[in-house]
């Protein structure tokens, strides 16, 4: 994928999932024209989610993901089964798998009842219908195809470009916290972690949303940031800093002077904001013996001074003044059951699509677990949390 191409996390996620040997890579390679899938006539040849962001028209930018078989057996099947499952919470739209000459399963059946549970938009394809002598009515969101001779594979496309066309409201970063003529200015740290010669993903996104709305940006490393607001004719309308120089950068700008983050700004975007702000109060409540979880929705090379297993940890245990314990995961490693952590530290989440962000939030809240993202637990360690939600207020109420 291009530096220019729409990030992972903005694209739809479409997953097929099926029964072993009901076609589900064939189909996925016929509907994407690509060879993204290994085909065989072996059962469980798919032993991972494959996963590919492409442009499918008349979709768009997207994510196909094709997972393994969900009645896999044994030991290891039971791993693809449930990597089957983690794949539902990053999942926009489903599409069922079914051989047509088997019809729906017992297994199909329920997949069908964890799509609707989820509230899942989803679709049901009767693949091999070459197979077929006489055609049943397919039946309210299905449609009979055949990834050997590219039959209904159009009308496929177009049904699930329908079923992502749904109207959504319209979400913004930033540009709807600005008024007209507004201009913000941006902190951005150049460390050793900075990808050389590129700007990470939050900083490029809410350059474009700036752009979007017609707002006018300036942008310079913490270092020079005291002469670039003396050099202002009037002071910017918003400072949005990477929060790892959080307090550097609270200490220089003007408390007149609205002030947020890059990760709290990804808070309300792609997280729940109220239910974030909560989970900083458990920061100050951490008891010896707790164990804190530190999860970043992306994988990169870990180098000293890591924000995610260096800095947060040494920042929580002089903020507590507690012997508390660390668990980490990265990726898409996030545990299903999260009783034995006292809180969850999550990143911004710009490389996890809204779903499954969403869907960790919910995992957390309905076990009763605090969770709080990177920038809200900076903010709220170095005495600056209610300054820095004050520009999202309207989003806390």
């Amino acid at each position: 994928m291009s530096l220019n191409s729409t990030p992972s996390g903005e694209r739809p996620h479409i997953a097929f999932f099926g029964l072993r040997n009901a076609g589900k890579s064939s189909l996925v390679n016929a509907v994407t024209n690509q060879r993204l899938s290994v085909v065989s006539d072996t059962p469980g040849t798919t032993t991972d989610p494959v996963k590919k962001a492409m442009e499918l028209l008349p979709l768009g930018p997207v994510v196909i993901i094709d997972t393994p078989g969900f009645d896999d057996e044994g030991a290891l099947g039971a791993l693809r089964v449930e990597t089957a499952r983690r794949v539902l919470a990053q999942t926009d739209l489903a599409v069922l798998v079914v051989d047509a000459q088997k019809g729906l399963s017992a297994v199909d059946e329920e997949l069908l009842t964890m799509f609707r549970a989820r509230k899942l938009p989803y679709l049901i394809a009767y693949n091999k219908a070459d197979t077929l002598q006489n055609r049943p009515d397919a039946g309210e969101n299905a449609l009979f195809v055949s990834a050997l001779t590219g039959e209904n594979l159009h009308t496929l496309k177009e049904r699930l470009a329908a079923a992502l066309s749904q109207p959504k409201q319209e979400k913004h970063l930033v540009s709807d916290l600005l008024s007209p003529g507004d201009t913000a200015l941006l902190v951005i740290p150049i460390d050793k972690a900075a990808p050389k010669g590129r700007l990470i993903l939050p900083q490029q996104q809410v350059m474009r949303d700036l752009l979007d709305g017609g707002h006018a940006f300036l942008t310079c490393r913490e270092t020079e940031l005291r002469q670039t607001l003396c050099a202002l004719r009037t002071p910017p309308a918003l400072v949005i800093t990477d929060s790892q120089v959080f307090s550097r950068v609270a200490q220089i700008v003007p408390e007149t002077v609205p002030l947020t983050s890059f990760s709290i700004l990804f808070a309300r975007y792609k997280g729940d904001l109220p239910l974030l702000y909560a989970g900083a109060q458990k920061l100050s409540a951490l008891l010896d013996g707790d164990t804190v979880l530190i999860s970043e929705g992306c994988t990169h090379h870990r180098q000293c001074g890591d924000i995610g297993t260096e800095k947060l940890p040494a920042w929580i245990g002089a903020y507590c003044k507690k012997n508390v314990r660390f668990a980490f995961t990265s990726g898409g490693d996030f545990p299903e059951d999260l009783s034995a952590f006292a809180l969850v530290v999550h990143c911004g989440g710009c490389m996890l699509n809204e779903r499954e962000m969403q869907s960790r939030l919910e995992r957390a809240a309905a076990q009763g677990v605090p969770v709080v993202n990177y920038g809200l637990a900076i903010a709220k360690m170095h005495g600056i949390l209610e300054r820095s939600v004050a520009p999202l207020k309207g989003d806390l109420a």
